[in-house]
């Protein structure tokens, strides 16, 4: 039964290329996603004049978070290093000359992991300043739309440029962090540090926070949401 269904599918594929004579295959990259170290690869197959199915993955090298300096000036937090990976599926659908040409909408799911390690964190108690540093990991999963567009160029029609216009994700995630004290702490310490991390008061997010000698355990989980665009650049075969 299993080389049946394969050579029905195989058969389907060929008569589906055949007639309409098109590459049902493009490799391809964001290289404006290059300007923030990430990596990413997707690949895109069309299934006939309407529709396609991309699957893409990307990751982000544990370093400095780009242009840091900028919004963490005036903040207790230094030295950030922070690494990134998601894995998106997305189907799509072609609204113009189809068969991966032209614009198109796409709604997709994204799986998105964050670790991040050696963020330094300056606290001062009334027993005397104290730098933290803080490591975690946080998940999400989150769905999405994608509006977009995309091209064929050159005498063959093999090079592709995708335009992602815009993109918008939504979902949930959760996550554990340790802070780490640069000494032992005494009880009052311990209260004081719990108390500031309360009245962090993030919104929508839930935290529980746990202070021991060593520092403290933080338990998170809330909504998780993202954009997406950029110029994507591949080869169609």
């Amino acid at each position: 039964m299993k080389k049946i269904l394969s050579g029905m599918f195989m058969l389907a594929s060929a008569i589906v290329l055949s007639q309409s004579g098109e590459k049902m295959n493009i490799i391809k990259t964001n290289v404006t996603a290059y300007a923030f170290r990430n990596i990413n690869l997707t690949y895109e197959r069309v299934l006939n004049k309407r529709f396609s199915v991309s699957v893409g993955f990307g990751t982000v090298p544990k370093g400095s978070i780009p242009f840091a300096n900028t919004y963490l000036k005036d903040t207790e937090i230094s030295d950030p290093k922070v690494g990134l990976t998601n894995f998106t599926i997305e189907p799509r659908i072609y609204l113009g000359e189809g068969f991966g040409k032209g614009f198109y909408i796409a709604p997709y799911y994204r799986y998105s992991s964050v670790n991040a390690d050696s963020v330094t964190m300056t606290f001062d108690y009334e027993s005397g300043e104290d730098k933290t540093h803080v490591s975690g990991k946080a998940t999400a999963n989150s769905a999405g739309l994608m509006l977009g567009a995309q091209w064929f160029l050159g005498r063959n029609k093999n090079w592709v440029i995708d335009w992602w216009i815009i993109g918008a994700h939504y979902g949930a995630g959760n996550g554990n962090f340790r802070v780490d004290s640069s000494r032992p702490l005494t009880p009052a310490d311990q209260k004081e540090l719990k108390d500031y991390i309360t009245k962090l008061d993030i919104p929508l997010v839930k935290y529980e926070t746990a202070t021991d000698a060593n520092g403290a355990t933080v338990k998170m989980d809330g909504p998780w949401a993202g954009l997406r665009a950029g110029l994507i650049f591949g080869y169609r075969f």
